[in-house]
Formats: structure tokens, sequence, C-alpha cells
């Protein structure tokens, strides 16, 4: 299911939303969190920033709050994958990880997991418009982690959708199987045999409109 990187002024951890998190987990199904609700006031009106610097930040809170807030610790089977990379995250990790351990007064109060054990068990999408880091997400987040964003119809989304994961020389062809699509598959637990077939039937279909 999508659902927003906040409801009203609840954080992803508010007790009013367990019920949601304990379906999710009891049908196993799946979870992509996409911020909205930016702060477009004051120093934030200019520029885009809501969009360019607000989105990553929204993003970074709502898995803080998953993590912080004991979610994650107390539904170990909640699939959660974040839009555009994970916005911030996998590049603020060490710091949200060093708060953890030397401020455990604030940060620690509702769980007893440290964000870094949770590498390798939440998901993003591969939505970053860039090579350098989308190589970095990889070795953070793990190349099974991950699955090609698009962020379609809007304009940040990547007009190619899957060309940055094509192009990328430093990727093998099967990292780029999974990242292009196996690892959806995994996420959502399609049938990988269906997935196959209309994969095929589709690469057919644009060879004969070519």
């Amino acid at each position: 299911i999508p659902y927003g990187s906040c409801y009203l002024d609840w954080n992803l951890d508010a007790p009013e939303l367990t019920p949601i998190w304990k379906a999710c987990e009891d049908l196993d199904v799946g979870v992509f969190v996409h911020p909205w609700d930016m702060d477009n006031k004051g120093r934030m009106e200019k520029y885009w920033f809501p969009w360019l610097v607000g989105m990553p930040c929204e993003t970074t809170i709502a898995i803080s709050s998953l993590i912080f807030g004991g979610v994650l610790e107390r539904h170990p089977r909640l699939r959660i994958c974040l839009a555009h990379g994970g916005g911030s995250f996998p590049y603020t990790v060490g710091r949200i990880e060093h708060g953890f351990q030397v401020r455990p007064d604030l940060c620690a109060t509702n769980c007893k997991v440290s964000p870094l054990s949770y590498l390798g068990r939440i998901w993003t999408d591969s939505l970053v418009h860039d090579e350098d880091a989308l190589m970095f997400l990889i070795k953070k987040i793990g190349v099974n982690r991950i699955m090609c964003g698009s962020d379609y119809p809007f304009p940040l989304g990547e007009h190619q959708p899957g060309k940055l994961i094509a192009d990328c020389a430093a990727l093998s062809e099967d990292d780029k199987a999974k990242l292009l699509g196996l690892n959806a598959v995994e996420f959502f637990k399609i049938d990988e045999a269906v997935y196959k077939k209309d994969a095929v039937d589709e690469e057919g279909s644009n060879v004969a409109d070519a």
C-alpha cells in the first residue's frame, strides 16, 4: 500500500497507526512510504525547496520514527520501502546511529534495536538521479533491497524510468535485473513466472512496434 510520511500531526510511530502496521504484517503487504506535507513557509518558500530539500527530510523523519518508535521492532515482518532512494536516510544513518548510542535518553526511549541493524531490511526505490548516489545507496541498503523508481508522472521523476540503472557500467547484468524488476517481484509478492511472461510479451510488443 502507498502511505505518506506522516498523517496530519502524527509521525509514523503514532500509536493510532498500530492497527495499520499490524494488518500489513498479518496480510504480508508491503508499504511504500512517499513524502508529503512538507514545510513550505518562510525559508522554504523559494527555489522549489519543499520538493528538493523537504521531501528527503520528510522521508528520513518517517523511517527514523518507525525505528526510534519501535514500530519495526514490534512488527519484524513489516516490509517498508522508502521513496526517492530513502531520502536523506542512507546518507545520514551514521549520524542517526551515533545519536542512538550517545543519547539513548533522547533517542532510545521506545526502542532497543540499533538503527544500523535495519540496513538490509529496509527497502528503497532507485530514484536518486545520480550514478554515484545509486552506487552508494546499493552499498548501504543492498542490491537486493532496491527497486526501480520512476516518480511518474511528476517532474522530478526519471524521464526514462530505469535508464540510470541500465546505463550504469558498474552494475552487472544480474544486478540490473534485480533493480529493474526482480526485487519488486519479491517485495510485492508477484508470481515471478507471470512477471517474466509479461516482460517477454512487452519486449515482443516493443519489437513489433519498432
